[in-house]
């Protein structure tokens, strides 16, 4: 299904949702590319600036994170933003962190009970509903620039474990969702908040509050055959872990510290991790 978007449109919409007379965003719309994330980074290199936006009715070569295919039906809505973040390059993850963070908190506030799937999916309901491919510059150990890719489920057809929007408001009189414009709004939002967070609040108060959406406490992982519980997200950004392990005389319990990348926490409905 195809879906046009309206630019005019998505002025009103922040107009009326943050009573701002001009936009920071700067929209590029285009009916289709390799990848936005790759489309944005060659008009940054001719000199696009930050909040400049990629938006494409499909993409032929999209990507996940590590590397992996992101399938890019018509009907989605996937776009990528520029900004200049201020941090270390060790800091990198707290952009994902942030971003999940900032569109998850947006949906919410427009009535969609969206979740975060550690560390950069978007959930419905245990579904997968969206995610996020953070790309950075690095310059004298900082980074210069990056760029936060986003994939939200609209009318696109959906594999067995994910769910788009129509199909979550299918049962709604009214839709908190009533067009791609609000949505891109609440994305474009929701990554502008978390920038805004990190950076005046730091990243303590910023995990705090990605924990509040966090869909994987207190589920059963394995690490090593050993059976354990997620228990939360540290300062670094990885999974933490709490292993119970036995002696003759004792419980003892260890917490595991998981980086991302490394172990896969799946989907409900599904015996394949995505």
């Amino acid at each position: 299904m195809s879906v046009e978007f309206d630019c005019q449109k998505f002025e009103i919409a922040l107009k009326k949702a943050t009573n701002r007379e001009n936009s920071p965003f700067s929209l590029h719309v285009f009916d289709s590319v390799p990848s936005t994330n790759q489309t944005l980074w060659k008009m940054l290199a001719e000199g696009a600036k930050p909040w400049s936006v990629v938006i494409a009715k499909q993409q032929t070569a999209g990507r996940g994170q590590w590397g992996r295919q992101w399938i890019s039906h018509t009907g989605g809505l996937y776009l990528s933003v520029a900004i200049a973040p201020k941090l270390e390059a060790s800091a990198s993850y707290q952009l994902t962190l942030a971003s999940a963070w900032g569109i998850a908190s947006q949906l919410h506030q427009l009535g969609v009970n969206v979740g975060i799937k550690w560390p950069n999916d978007l959930v419905i309901n245990g579904r997968k509903l969206g995610g996020i491919l953070t790309e950075t510059k690095i310059h004298h150990g900082y980074i210069t620039q990056a760029v936060i890719g986003v994939g939200i489920n609209w009318t696109n057809p959906v594999p067995e474990t994910g769910i788009n929007l129509e199909m979550w408001q299918a049962s709604y009189a009214t839709k908190p969702i009533s067009c791609l414009e609000i949505l891109t709004w609440a994305v474009l939002r929701g990554i502008e908040s978390g920038m805004e967070c990190l950076a005046q609040e730091g990243v303590n108060i910023l995990l705090s509050r990605y924990l509040e959406f966090l869909s994987n406490l207190g589920d059963k992982v394995y690490i090593n055959d050993l059976a354990g519980t997620v228990v939360g997200v540290n300062s670094q950004g990885n999974l933490r872990v709490s292993l119970e392990t036995y002696d003759t005389t004792d419980i003892k319990t260890t917490e595991l510290y998981i980086e991302p990348g490394t172990i896969s926490l799946g989907y409900r409905n599904s015996s394949v991790p995505l």
